[in-house]
């Protein structure tokens, strides 16, 4: 049984794969306040309130019971829980220690054809800022890392960072509109592009390192604030520094 109502309403046909749909009914209903932590909710009322049928929830519910994001509980039932500071921390400790190394090989041999998409990058990110668009200024965040680690050449590193950066996605980890604007995130950027195309290994790892110690740090210290009696410093400093 659950012990909360759901009040999100069905999802309107769209393209793409159901289950991803109610991924994103779910975070969305979060952030928006509509679905509590700590409150039960059925996955069988879920899907009959998203008109959806129950296989894709419960595909949904399974990749965010896998990240975090809730816990399941007898008879189907399930609880919203709120991100643990420790898991954002050890998240950008595996990040910081691939994608440093990534933006020094980068930048060793910065080729016509990287500095052309980085260019790109940076222009649809500053767009997105210029719209006020966090969604696509969060899609073209990514691009631009994935950037930088597609062209250090591990192809191994380029997938485990973006199954964290999805990780965290789904955990509803973001500074955006909490503790800086997207031009302050985007502003991060513009010294790990400067570096790269000017071909500066040691000034690319200085700055993609102080970028992710920094957005780190502060999604850190916000998932503290849900979490009485967490040093979010003591966990950050002992997992990083």
């Amino acid at each position: 049984m659950a012990d909360g109502e759901l009040d999100l309403g069905p999802l309107p046909p769209a393209g793409g794969r159901r289950m991803e749909q109610a991924i994103a009914a779910v975070r969305a209903a979060i952030d928006a306040g509509r679905m509590r932590p700590g409150v039960k909710y059925s996955a069988y009322q879920l899907a009959d309130t998203l008109g959806m049928s129950r296989t894709p929830v419960r595909d949904a519910l399974l990749r965010l019971e896998e990240v975090g994001v809730i816990k399941f509980e007898a008879r189907q039932g399930f609880r919203i829980l709120l991100p643990q500071p420790h898991e954002i921390a050890e998240i950008f400790a595996v990040r910081l220690a691939l994608e440093v190394p990534a933006a020094r090989r980068a930048a060793a041999t910065p080729g016509p054809a990287l500095l052309h998409s980085l260019a790109d990058q940076r222009a649809r990110m500053r767009d997105a800022v210029a719209a006020a668009d966090e969604s696509t200024f969060a899609r073209t965040d990514f691009g631009l890392h994935d950037l930088i680690l597609a062209a250090a050449g591990n192809a191994r590193s380029r997938a485990i960072v973006a199954t964290l950066r999805e990780t965290t996605r789904l955990l509803g980890a973001s500074t955006a509109d909490h503790t800086r604007t997207l031009a302050d995130i985007d502003a991060e950027h513009t010294p790990i592009v400067t570096a790269i195309t000017a071909g500066d290994p040691d000034a690319a790892a200085a700055t993609m390192r102080a970028h992710l110690l920094a957005t780190g740090r502060l999604l850190v210290r916000q998932a503290a604030r849900t979490h009485p009696g967490v040093d979010p410093d003591h966990i950050w400093s002992t997992l990083i520094e």
